[in-house]
């Protein structure tokens, strides 16, 4: 008596493992793009906050600025005055003078910059007051960030 021993070959062998690999790259490339927009969100929502804390110094020293020119009644601008320390965020502030132009600084965190410039055009006094933010003192940083806030009357 003769046995034929047949060999059957299986075609769907693998094919298990192929879905597999297959679903698991796509669930692969799924996570990188959303760790991918994750971390771009999070840099851009760090940009915008650096940003508003660069204006929000430039409006503190335009409104220190502002005060002392308008509301203080000392006019400490005034190229016909001697320079005098103002107080601004709790701190005084030293002026420096250079012709018009009077400017101040703080050097606390953040950092800011105020300039104010007393000018005559047709007989009246104009006033030019520019401050500039920064969201960080450190100027070697690569992040640093600055805003400035002009305002003329």
């Amino acid at each position: 008596m003769r046995i034929n021993f047949k060999k059957t070959i299986n075609t769907e062998s693998g094919i298990t493992l192929y879905i597999a690999l297959a679903v698991t790259g796509v669930l692969l490339l799924v996570m990188f793009a959303v760790i991918n927009t994750s971390i771009k969100q999070l840099q851009f929502s760090s940009t915008a906050n650096d940003s508003s804390k660069a204006f929000f110094a430039a409006d503190s020293g335009t409104e220190c600025a502002l005060f002392w020119d308008v509301k203080s009644g000392s006019n400490p601008f005034a190229t016909s005055t001697p320079l005098a320390p103002i107080s601004c965020n709790g701190s005084s502030v030293n002026l420096t003078r250079s012709g018009a132009t009077t400017t101040f600084s703080f050097t606390s965190d953040p950092c800011i910059t105020v300039s104010v410039g007393k000018s005559y055009s047709n007989g009246s006094l104009k006033t030019r007051v520019e401050s500039k933010g920064y969201n960080t003192c450190d100027f070697t940083n690569a992040r640093r960030v600055e805003r400035a806030i002009e305002v003329s009357y």
